[in-house]
């Protein structure tokens, strides 16, 4: 297939046909066809964003995307990929020069992970993060996120955040050392009920007191309109802490123009910010099939013309 010719005779008509509502508010008459360049922010799609135009080969993927204009990939599960898969991606994102954005080392939304003092499962988590710094060395990948886990019902709030802070310290002493990053991310109320670790404000309160360049923050952005909204006050406040974005429109979790954020406004207060890292498609599809694959091709364009 010329992936390039096949969008470029597509694109336009399903924006004219079906797609009307993502372009709500920006002038039509800027559309350009999907692939014309490369996008401005290095938007990362997810290995199962395009399976109907891309297919599931990761490498046949990761061509696809590139072609497309995305300059990133994201893969949460990259740690859990076979070791031939995890060499194909990454030779292949080298070939593209594509970027690729956090792993997941940890996120059990089930255990009081952090927040409690647990021989245990301090164990447990130093061992994970020794484990991603192997892979950071291998991959180039230098960004990994966690997930502090749920709150304790019993205990003062401030005890467990002091928790937190004493076992991010150990384990971005850690991550230093071998050159890598943690990512703390957090995540609304609504969706995942009983987790600590729920907005910017308290991420960024954290990241300033374990004070190490090797923990950080990964924004939710579709996380952060639900919990505090205020979406680039909240950026512009907490930036010295952010190394990484999560994409997803409120309602619904899909692409950018579904709902009610507008990101057309936020990726070019990012862009002006100098922001060069990954912002991860972490979405799903309004509209189903090919077409919704193009338009969804065709909202990054229309939120990236600026």
């Amino acid at each position: 297939m010329n992936r390039r010719n096949f969008i470029q005779n597509t694109a336009t008509v399903v924006a004219l046909a079906g797609f009307s509502n993502v372009a709500s508010g920006i002038n039509q008459v800027d559309l350009k066809p999907s692939n014309s360049a490369k996008f401005k922010l290095k938007y990362g799609p997810g290995f199962g964003s395009f399976p109907e135009l891309a297919g599931k080969d990761p490498v046949e993927v990761i061509k696809f995307c590139s072609d497309q204009g995305f300059r990133a990939m994201f893969d949460n599960g990259f740690p859990g990929r076979s070791v031939d898969d995890q060499d194909k991606i990454i030779t292949e994102l080298t070939r593209q020069n594509m970027d690729m954005g956090p792993f997941v080392i940890y996120a059990d939304f089930s255990k009081e992970s952090m927040v409690i003092k647990d021989g245990e499962i301090r164990e447990m988590l130093i061992k994970k993060v020794n484990q991603a710094v192997e892979l950071y060395k291998k991959s180039g990948i230098k960004w990994a996120l966690m997930v502090p886990g749920r709150y304790n019902e019993h205990m003062a709030w401030e005890y467990q955040t002091a928790n937190v802070i004493d076992i991010m310290r150990e384990l971005s002493e850690i991550a230093e050392k071998g050159g890598l990053t943690i990512v703390l991310e957090p995540l609304n109320k609504r969706d995942h009920p009983g987790l600590f670790l729920t907005g910017i404000p308290q991420a960024y309160a954290i990241c300033r007191a374990v004070n190490s360049p090797a923990c950080k923050i990964v924004d939710d952005m579709y996380h952060q309109q639900i919990t505090e909204g205020n979406i680039i006050p909240n950026i512009d406040a907490a930036w010295s802490e952010i190394r990484a974005f999560h994409l997803g429109d409120n309602p619904g979790r899909m692409e950018p123009g579904s709902g009610e954020m507008n990101y057309h406004n936020i990726f070019k207060h990012i862009h002006e910010k100098g922001y060069d890292g990954v912002l991860c498609m972490e979405h799903g599809r309004s509209i189903s099939g090919k077409e919704g694959e193009l338009a969804l091709i065709e909202a990054y364009r229309i939120a990236d013309n600026f």
